[in-house]
């Protein structure tokens, strides 16, 4: 008798996009935001285009540069965290094997093996690498899920500068009646598929990604226009 063949099992997940997606769509929300409400304000002061090019340069330029080194910073700091616990377990299973095959056994006991049962997975994993072990199920440090500095840096910078075109790009096609309408519009309209874009990639509900970027952009460029309205100071 054939038996017909079984489909291969192929599961997609998103962990192992952790780091660089939310440096990258921390990057570039930030990128609309911010250079589109800088724009929208100097913009509402009566301003001329020359000066609100100039404001949307500096912002594309000072954002990407504040973000790759935030993300460095910030990135490196949870790194120096990580291997620090890796040194520490690391001399723990040189100093104390008994004591820590006995937590790992502890570990699988909690999340719901028999004693025997959780030894033997103890002692299976501790024969293969123990270091492996116990960074992932002690300290749920996974090696596609690592602190990485310098990628969260680049992914930040980069969907920073790109993204802030796009307020640029509305400004320069807008009639000079409609400059805050088109900058506003186009930056809606980029934080809309932006948050869309994010949720898919992370699997993430689009319709909840997508209000809650779009409403605090929203936010943010009516409160700089209503100032630069409210001042009418050229820049």
């Amino acid at each position: 008798m054939r038996y017909a063949r079984r489909p291969h099992h192929r599961e997609h997940h998103h962990q192992g996009r952790v780091g660089w997606l939310r440096a990258a769509v921390l990057g570039s929300n930030d990128a609309i935001v911010s250079t589109s409400a800088l724009m929208i304000g100097v913009a509402a002061s009566d301003a001329t285009t020359r000066s609100i090019v100039l404001a949307g340069v500096a912002g594309l330029v000072g954002g990407a540069m504040s973000m790759a080194v935030g993300e460095y910073v910030s990135v490196s700091s949870q790194s120096d965290s990580e291997e620090a616990d890796i040194a520490t377990e690391k001399a723990e299973l040189t100093e104390e094997p008994a004591a820590e095959l006995a937590e790992l056994t502890g570990i699988y006991i909690k999340r719901g093996l028999d004693r025997e049962l959780a030894e033997k997975v103890a002692r299976a994993l501790t024969a293969k690498d123990p270091l492996a072990a116990h960074l992932r199920d002690e300290l749920g440090i996974e090696p596609h899920s690592r602190a990485r500095p310098l990628q969260a840096s680049v992914a930040s910078a980069v969907s920073f500068a790109a993204f802030a075109l796009l307020p640029l790009a509305g400004l320069l096609v807008a009639p000079t009646a409609w400059r805050v309408p088109f900058i506003a519009g186009v930056s809606l309209v980029s934080l809309t598929v932006l948050g869309a874009l994010g949720a898919h990639l992370g699997g993430a509900p689009k319709l909840r990604a997508t209000l809650r970027v779009v409403v605090g952009g929203a936010l943010a460029m009516g409160l700089t226009a209503a100032i630069g309205h409210l001042f009418g100071v050229a820049v």
